[in-house]
């Protein structure tokens, strides 16, 4: 049986920090979970909160164009963003809070005129990613210090 997320909103980073840090940089200084978007024009954070009010997942979105494609573009020419940090408490794993604030960022994307999301996610996530209409584009590569990775890309509806 699977808890249901009490909600999600859109953040300030440092109402996420904590718990991407943990979760994507274990073990790092906190400025290994610092990244150069989370204050960028049009980047905006999610979080995820269980019952209590604690934060449970969280992700970052900004404007920026696929790999290989000219300005904030994606396929046809449509506006993308890409979306990192990406990260869920292992206490909660598999309760709905990932899928949540992918959902409530995809759905931000759209309504600021994004027609394509994407990422460069682990490896091991690509069956959640898939699983969330994701299709894997191009080969599978290695991010230093991080391990292997997929991109991945969604077209967004409207």
């Amino acid at each position: 049986m699977t808890t249901p997320v009490a909600r999600t909103a859109v953040v300030p980073v440092a109402e996420i920090f904590e718990l991407r840090r943990s979760v994507l940089r274990p073990g790092l200084p906190a400025k290994a979970a610092v990244f150069a978007e989370d204050a960028a024009p049009g980047t905006f954070h999610i979080a995820a909160y269980d019952e209590r009010g604690t934060v449970r997942a969280c992700v970052s979105f900004f404007p920026e164009a696929l790999p290989g494609e000219a300005g904030e573009t994606g396929e046809a020419g449509d506006a993308a963003y890409r979306f990192r940090g990406m990260a869920s408490d292992p206490a909660v794993r598999g309760l709905g809070y990932g899928v949540a604030v992918l959902r409530a960022g995809l759905d931000q994307a759209t309504a600021r005129g994004a027609g394509l999301a994407w990422c460069n996610g682990r490896t091991s996530a690509r069956g959640f990613y898939e699983h969330q209409g994701f299709t894997v584009t191009g080969e599978e590569f290695v991010v230093e210090s991080v391990g292997p990775h997929y991109l991945f890309t969604i077209k967004l509806p409207g």
